[in-house]
């Protein structure tokens, strides 16, 4: 029956063949934001998966009109990912985890059956298992096709296992646990579910900090064997060692950032999946760099000009520090950069890795008696400090015993310069006193 006006009432799905696969299109009603009509369409090469596809668009249509009692999480999730404020490369990890790990297990849980049980019992069931098996001893096929499991062809390329469990990390989980909850949160305040059940979950635990920094001697083998590599790279090496900046902030520095007249570096941008965008904490921090660094970046500084006078070009203060390129138009890309000084560190047959060198640069300060305030200043470090004592703490232990034997040390002398003899008598008076027999040098 014709509708109104003697319109033909709109279908609300349809199967079309285009090429060789068929699309299928669903009306999903009028976008509000800018008042056209709204398809999902989806296509497949194979015609028996068309009607599949069609039913479940027409389903997750539908989840949208009663989202409020009919929503699953894998929906609440997807809405969640289109207005979370994040950078792209945070979003892009937070979809890889939906995806892999959140929907395969909860994703068909409609969100109002959610409940910190479900929560606890699924955050268990990952550090347990990364399959959530279930426990018993199974065969993990290379194939779902009918094979021989000790066939070893092209097909296969390795014979079929047994099932060994591998627990995610306890930060993995913890991200899982973010997730869901941010997720969670925005259905309650767009009044699809009353209360947020991931706030009252038993969180899971926060991996405790494990820094291992290179050894002092270690850290002088490296600095060696990146120079005789290249001095180029011998001059990122160090700079990464002596400031502790990240890898990204490293390979984003431009020429402008160094201000080499007031031993002056400017840490403003990260370089992350090929885009610069604000350091980690959107703040910019100053670092002092001491002669030795300022006159390596002087001789650095010099290369560059050397190679773009040879492309007939004059030096650039936009350009990067740290390129691959001639004209230092790019930055050195940071997964390449990791990968050199894994190679590298691997043929020295030191267990380390780039972002150890961080670390060693803030336990040196912290041992050498620099407050915790300044360390955290310079590895950009929010909370005034708190995050460097959680990191840090053994070193920051050390550093404080290392402070009190500087105390002994500078009232012993001047105590002993008072006592009245310097015989027995007065060393066993001492001792009746609490202090320690002897002169502390």
């Amino acid at each position: 029956m014709p509708g109104k006006a003697g319109r033909t009432p709109r279908t609300r799905a349809s199967v079309r063949k285009r090429g060789n696969s068929f699309q299928v299109r669903v009306y999903a009603g009028v976008d509000p934001l800018t008042g056209k009509d709204s398809y999902l369409t989806e296509s497949t090469r194979d015609e028996r998966k068309a009607e599949k596809i069609r039913t479940r668009l027409l389903a997750q249509v539908d989840q949208q009109r009663q989202a409020a009692t009919k929503a699953t999480l894998a929906y609440v999730l997807d809405a969640w990912l289109k207005v979370h404020e994040a950078d792209p490369s945070t979003l892009a990890g937070y979809r890889r985890a939906a995806e892999t790990r959140i929907k395969p297990a909860l994703g068909h849980v409609p969100v109002a059956k959610i409940t910190p049980r479900v929560l606890e019992e699924f955050y268990a069931e990952l550090r347990r298992c990364r399959a959530r098996c279930d426990g018993k001893p199974n065969v993990e096929h290379r194939t779902s096709k009918p094979h021989d499991c000790h066939a070893d062809d092209k097909s296969t390329r390795r014979t079929c296992k047994a099932h060994v469990c591998r627990p995610y990390a306890a930060s993995t989980i913890r991200e899982t646990h973010v997730i869901i909850s941010g997720a969670l949160s925005t259905a309650v305040r767009w009044g699809w579910i009353q209360n947020n059940p991931a706030e009252v979950t038993k969180k899971p635990r926060q991996p405790k900090p494990a820094p291992k920094p290179p050894t002092p001697k270690q850290a002088a083998q490296l600095v060696e064997a990146a120079m005789g590599q290249d001095q180029a790279w011998g001059t990122l090496v160090w700079l990464t060692m002596i400031t502790g900046a990240r890898r990204g902030e490293i390979v984003a520095l431009r020429w402008h950032d160094v201000h080499l007249d007031t031993g002056m570096l400017e840490i403003r941008r990260n370089y992350v999946d090929g885009i610069e965008k604000d350091t980690k904490t959107h703040q910019i921090r100053r670092i002092a760099l001491d002669d030795d660094t300022c006159q390596l970046l002087r001789v650095h500084r010099d290369r560059y000009e050397e190679q773009v006078r040879v492309l007939d070009e004059g030096p650039r203060d936009d350009a990067f520090v740290f390129s691959y390129q001639p004209d230092h138009a790019r930055p050195c890309d940071p997964d390449g950069v990791s990968h050199r000084y894994k190679a590298m560190v691997d043929r020295l047959g030191i267990d380390t890795h780039l972002h150890a060198l961080r670390h060693y640069s803030a336990t040196e300060l912290i041992t050498a008696g620099v407050d915790v305030r300044t360390v955290a200043g310079r590895l950009g470090h929010g909370g005034g400090g708190t995050t460097t004592l959680r990191v840090y703490t053994a070193w920051v232990a050390e550093s404080d015993k290392l402070a009190a034997d500087i105390l002994a040390r500078r009232v012993m002398p001047a105590r002993q310069a008072r006592s009245p003899g310097t015989g027995s008598a007065a060393a066993d008076s001492e001792e009746e006193a609490g202090w320690p027999r002897g002169t502390v040098t």
